[in-house]
């Protein structure tokens, strides 16, 4: 039996270019798992095994690798820091128990670093901070530790100091033992010596300590009463209150050093060790009833219990299709029969393997804790749960954001529709953020996801990865239409053609519904004019005409109906013809209602050195830009403001070209707005003229 208190499931996330990457190749040559160390920047890193991961030395989907350090084993996964791949964050966050949040010494804490703190926050995973890059030009440790407070709004724990500072950085003083880890400039992680700590850091490292051990001792009664009697507590003590407080989030454990110079690492390794969370520790997953609520019961993380999984994960490579896996509770051994309760199919489990990157162990057994790939299963989807067949259980789901671009696209010979149609398939499978479509007028295929840059990488994989070659057009966006005032409206429905004919009557209300409350229908018909029965088909025809709207033939987003009256023929009445009717109706009353084109609108954050700040806020404000915030750095200053995506279509090139490289900016979907008169004309009429092409 595995103890299970020496398991610790971990992910490491940040924002792009703090060292995540590195970050994890270090840990993996310090615990063992690697000889020679792979750098980003060679495209040689042992989790950017992907091509297009290599050539653009970026992170693009999770890895997952395992490792020991001091008797424990860790399941680390290294997560990608583009925002257009933040589903990758989230759902790794979802399946692990604590986490290390890289923040770069003199970027600090940039825009994606708040959306996966974000994240993390929602899936309450305890994390320490580690302050990367501090021999950089610029790095300033402190300024870091002040930015997580000031920004994220967290309470971080000093327990290192660095010695020297940019080119001159060259270990830390571990404030728990008041010794100096000092690095020699070899570059190899074992070559240092623990010191005394330097003469000119006495007064700073009793301050700071002081800091940390009032901070900690909070956690403990009765270690503070002794403490304000002058008390010392010990370290072993301290450590406990440390790792309690980590864990319920009271505050996160910060550390520094440079992860690309392997300096600091180890004392890393042992803060995941000493303070995150065995899966024991962690507040058990909650299960949900058949409507999707909490039921009260928990996936109770103990070998002992029933099998409980959660599917994370779907990757498709040269040995067939994995389904990564973070088992809750219970044992799995190879040729069981599991179930999958979202679908109520079951699947026998052929091979197990524990992943190293794009490399496998084969396993017989796993059990509750572990982070295993399946090979082969047919019917699973991310958020999937896997369970014992007598014992059916659904663990919370994944909850992922709505695709906001898409492009037509094609193959560029005639063989290649059934190939591109198997390849999309497969991608699909594996990322929930990305979509595809055939338009039914035209045939084209459409594929929708969270940014350019994402849709650019599916197009790669594609040629690549499964050689087909695709001719792509444009990008577009994903409008929205809604109403903008009640309408209160009569139809009738009425066909007679020999024999029975068809007719419904109805008398109702159209009017906006509350942001986001998509579509609610009701009824207040009084006495028998509209049978009882016939309210859900009514209902029906009208949510089934939410899908095209009026103005251009998007989605409808808000629309309340109430039903008031109408009337029926005894024999001509039927369900089907107060379906059409509602339908009816509803194309005759959204025009009267004030039909209304929305647009989608991205918080978008943009760092820029400070001589660029009027051009780049100049030229926010000429995308309709709406300009929320400005923070100054010591290198630059962050903007922050809601544009609209049509607006912001090859901005990354124009924003290199204002700051001669050095800007950067990342954005995320933030809700619908009203489009601006003259923008929803052209809009309508590009619609119209592609229609009329057709």
């Amino acid at each position: 039996m595995t103890d299970l208190s020496k398991y610790r499931n971990i992910g490491i996330f940040a924002h792009v270019d703090a060292g995540k990457t590195t970050t994890t190749e270090r840990i993996l040559k310090l615990t063992g798992q690697i000889h020679k160390t792979g750098e980003v920047h060679d495209g040689e890193s042992t989790t950017d095994f992907m091509e297009q991961e290599a050539e653009r030395g970026i992170t693009i989907q999770s890895a997952a690798v395992s490792c020991f350090w001091k008797d424990h084993r860790f399941n680390v996964i290294d997560t990608p820091g583009h925002v257009d791949f933040t589903v990758e964050v989230y759902r790794s966050l979802k399946v692990l128990d604590g986490g290390i949040g890289v923040f770069c010494g003199s970027g600090g804490v940039e825009p994606q670093s708040e959306t996966n703190w974000r994240y993390a926050n929602e899936s309450e995973v305890a994390r320490i901070i580690f302050v990367n890059k501090l021999d950089r030009m610029g790095a300033d440790f402190f300024r870091v530790v002040k930015q997580t407070k000031d920004v994220l709004a967290a309470n971080p724990l000093v327990m290192v100091l660095p010695i020297g500072i940019e080119d001159e950085f060259c270990g830390v003083v571990d404030l728990l033992t008041r010794k100096a880890y000092v690095w020699d400039d070899s570059g190899l992680p074992e070559n240092y010596e623990i010191t005394d700590v330097p003469e000119n850091m006495l007064d700073q490292v009793e301050e700071y300590r002081e800091m940390l051990v009032e901070t900690a001792v909070e956690q403990d009664d009765d270690l503070m009463e002794a403490y304000m009697e002058g008390e010392e507590p010990s370290i072993e003590q301290l450590k406990a209150c440390i790792r309690k407080g980590t864990r319920t989030m009271d505050f996160f454990p910060a550390y520094c050093g440079s992860a690309f110079k392997n300096k600091g690492m180890q004392l890393i390794l042992d803060a995941v060790v000493d303070y995150l969370p065995s899966p024991t520790e962690v507040d058990p997953q909650p299960l949900m009833d058949e409507n999707g609520e909490e039921n009260g019961e928990h996936a109770i993380v103990s070998a002992d219990e029933t099998f409980k999984a959660l599917a994370f994960k779907i990757m498709d490579d040269r040995f067939g299709a994995l389904t990564f896996v973070r088992i809750y509770s219970g044992k799995l051994n190879k040729g069981d029969t599991i179930l999958n309760s979202f679908t109520g199919k079951t699947e026998r489990v052929g091979r197990m393997v524990e992943m190293q990157a794009d490399d496998r162990n084969e396993l017989t057994s796993a059990q509750a804790g572990d982070i295993i790939a399946i090979v082969g299963m047919k019917n699973v989807q991310t958020g999937h749960t896997l369970c014992d067949p007598k014992h059916q259980v659904t663990l919370e789901p994944m909850i992922f954001p709505v695709p906001v671009i898409s492009i037509a696209v094609a193959p560029k010979d005639k063989g290649g529709s059934e190939k591109m149609g198997i390849a999309i398939g497969k991608m699909v499978a594996e990322d929930p953020t990305f979509q595809v479509e055939t338009d039914e007028e035209t045939g084209e295929t459409i594929l929708k996801g969270m940014g350019e840059l994402h849709l650019d990488i599916k197009v790669d994989i594609l040629k690549r990865t499964y050689g087909v070659d695709l001719t792509v057009g444009q990008p577009q966006v994903a409008y929205r239409e809604t109403i903008t005032k009640a309408v209160e409206d009569s139809y009738t429905h009425k066909k007679q053609s020999g024999g029975s004919g068809q007719f419904g009557k109805i008398d109702y209300i159209m009017k906006p519904g509350e942001v986001g409350s998509g579509f609610s229908f009701k009824s207040s018909v009084v006495g028998g004019n509209v049978p009882k029965e016939f309210w859900p088909a009514i209902e029906k025809g009208f949510k089934g005409m939410m899908d095209t709207g009026v103005l251009a033939g998007f989605p409808v987003l808000d629309v309340e109906i109430e039903l008031l009256d109408g009337g029926f023929h005894a024999v001509d009445s039927s369900a089907v013809a107060f379906e059409i009717a509602a339908k009816g109706a509803f194309r005759q009353s959204m025009p009267k209602a004030g039909a209304q084109l929305l647009e989608p609108i991205m918080a978008v954050d943009v760092f820029t050195p400070d001589d660029h700040v009027g051009d780049v806020i100049g030229d926010l404000n000429r995308r309709r830009g709406m300009i929320k915030d400005q923070m100054a750095g010591v290198t630059g200053v962050r903007v922050k403001a809601d544009v609209p995506l049509s607006e912001m279509f090859g901005y990354i090139g124009t924003l290199r070209t204002m700051t001669s490289g050095r800007g950067q900016f990342s954005m995320e979907f933030a809700h619908y707005a009203p489009c601006p008169a003259n923008v929803a004309e052209k809009v309508i009429a590009d619609v119209k003229a592609l229609n009329a092409k057709k």
